[in-house]
């Protein structure tokens, strides 16, 4: 008997980190020292002060029951403050605001709110694999953005044909960006919105990376833009900023009415993120400028070990002003997934391929700054290593 696959689940594309977990399982069994510098996963431990607020909500009963979507209003409060602080945004925290299990499943449910079976959703490529994956699942026709370099990684809505943006209901954006840790400059947040405004397309902020920014950049809401209220969703993680991601909680903002479209999704997919964590959430959101501030100064140093290293290693990168992620150019010629194999099965490094982001990712390969300096150098040394190897190859190839 064979039971087939839907063609949805057929259609969705392999996901990058699928395989790396066995191959680094074999290597460290066979005594490898591998560095791991693929998921973007902080070695840190999660603030003290939101680990003790956990413990101490375990112990209320009352938060091990149903959250719902309604959630824990001291968290939805948190996040209504947090906007206000940290952009000026005033968001009611009964209507505005929904909690989330991780932005990642508020992301990915979107699609089943606001797009209908062929309609058009819109997402970069290179680009975080949950922007595809709701669309495919939820019936969307999904369309690539090729990121570009000589276009500032920016996904320049203007430039797709008229057609598509015809039957395009929602795009996806995420600045600063996984994988290419760029910036969205103001003038290009404001043509995006009234792209957005002009032809009733939602559109889907990931702020994930918000509060992860070096040499003075203040990364902004897409709230700040005007008119941005009556087209965005926007969301936010606490994983990156407190390293709390297997703490699975995020959540999203916008006006009452894309809200609550996106409540009505997720009443028929989970009862939300789990109350004691909520609890959790607020202490951290209370207390965010405090916590985040010594993460950012982390992530800042490794940045700069980072670029200092690859630079000395024979590889020309630049230097990021946000998220927690180099995307480091290949030479012409080496493809971007053998080289990555190559680096963790014969150097133990894990990192991921620019192709894992999507074909127009080819030509790059992603480092997270997810270990501290020294051992940042040491794994830059070993990808030189496997680069000169690569060179050799190509070399060997074409003689």
């Amino acid at each position: 008997m064979t039971i087939r696959l839907s063609a949805r689940c057929a259609a969705l594309p392999s996901y990058p980190l699928a395989e790396i977990p066995t191959i680094k399982r074999r290597l460290l069994a066979a005594g490898v020292d591998v560095i791991d510098l693929g998921a973007g996963d902080n070695d840190t431990p999660p603030p003290p002060v939101v680990v003790e607020a956990l413990r101490e909500a375990l112990g209320d009963p009352s938060l091990s029951k149903y959250g719902f979507q309604q959630g824990l209003p001291a968290f939805r409060t948190a996040c209504s403050e947090y906007l206000e602080r940290r952009f000026g945004q005033r968001m009611d925290p009964a209507t505005d605001v929904l909690p989330l299990i991780g932005s990642k499943e508020g992301l990915a449910h979107l699609p089943y709110a606001f797009v209908n079976p062929g309609e058009v959703v819109l997402f970069p490529e290179p680009g975080y694999q949950a922007y595809i994956g709701g669309a495919i699942l939820s019936g969307a026709l999904p369309q690539v953005y090729p990121l570009r370099a000589e276009e500032e990684f920016l996904l320049e809505i203007e430039r797709v044909p008229a057609a598509v943006l015809e039957r395009t209901r929602l795009v996806y954006v995420n600045y600063p960006n996984n994988p290419t840790a760029a910036i969205a400059p103001r003038e290009y947040l404001e043509r995006l919105v009234a792209v957005c405004r002009a032809r009733n397309i939602v559109l889907a902020y990931d702020n994930a990376y918000c509060d992860l920014t070096y040499d003075g950049y203040v990364a902004p809401s897409i709230f700040e833009v005007p008119g941005a209220r009556d087209v965005a969703v926007e969301f936010y993680s606490l994983s990156k900023s407190f390293s709390m991601t297997g703490w699975r909680l995020g959540w999203a903002a916008g006006r009452a009415e894309l809200i609550a479209a996106l409540t009505k999704v997720k009443s028929y997919v989970d009862t939300g993120p789990f109350l004691a964590l909520q609890k959790a959430g607020a202490v951290a959101l209370d207390r965010a400028e405090e916590l985040v501030a010594p993460i950012r100064t982390m992530l800042g140093e490794r940045r700069d070990a980072g670029v200092t290293a690859l630079r000395n290693a024979g590889f020309e990168v630049a230097t990021p002003k946000a998220a927690m992620y180099l995307w480091v150019p290949l030479p012409a010629g080496i493809p971007s997934a053998p080289f990555c194999r190559r680096a963790l099965e014969e150097r133990g490094v894990v990192t991921l391929p620019g192709s894992a982001f999507g074909p127009a990712g080819e030509g790059y390969f992603r480092i997270a700054l997810t270990v501290g300096p020294v051992r940042l150098a040491e794994a830059v040394q070993r990808l030189g290593q496997a680069l000169e190897a690569a060179r050799g190859g190509v070399v060997a190839a074409t003689a």
